[in-house]
């Protein structure tokens, strides 16, 4: 059976997140925050592109398969429900529908990473993406060690 493997990066550092990838085999970090931007040092899309890429593990971004504003204020009040009506919503939109086929079709080939800010993957929309796109996967939630 295929894997996916989801990682969070909150409260852990870049080098972290990236050990923990090279130690499982992953060969490409899918980024799939909508906006890849981050507070935290080495998680804004270019900085993390370049490490990841320093140690042989490929990046892509999908931001159709992020998750929209008004998702994101649900995932910080906790509402996990609010957040997958949100994120259903965000999937049947063409856009995502296209980058959902380019991201399945890289995991039946290559060694794939979905990637959040949320540590636990049963909070956030990765979990949701996962059961929507790759029911015939098996998902290990990756979690880096905390400083």
């Amino acid at each position: 059976m295929p894997t996916i493997f989801t990682i969070g990066y909150e409260q852990v550092t870049q080098a972290a997140v990236v050990a923990t990838l090279k130690e499982a085999g992953v060969e490409v970090l899918a980024d799939i925050r909508y906006l890849p931007l981050s507070r935290r040092p080495g998680f804004s899309k270019s900085s993390l592109k370049a490490a990841a890429e320093e140690a042989g593990i490929g990046y892509r971004h999908f931001k159709q398969l992020g998750t929209p504003a008004e998702g994101r204020a649900a995932a910080r009040r906790h509402d996990h429900a609010e957040l997958a009506r949100v994120y259903a919503g965000q999937l049947e939109l063409p856009e995502a529908m296209a980058q959902m086929a380019e991201l399945r079709t890289l995991a039946e080939e290559k060694q794939v990473a979905l990637l959040c800010y949320e540590r636990d993957a049963a909070e956030c929309h990765r979990s949701l993406l996962f059961d929507a796109l790759f029911p015939d996967f098996a998902r290990v939630d990756l979690e880096p060690v905390l400083p």
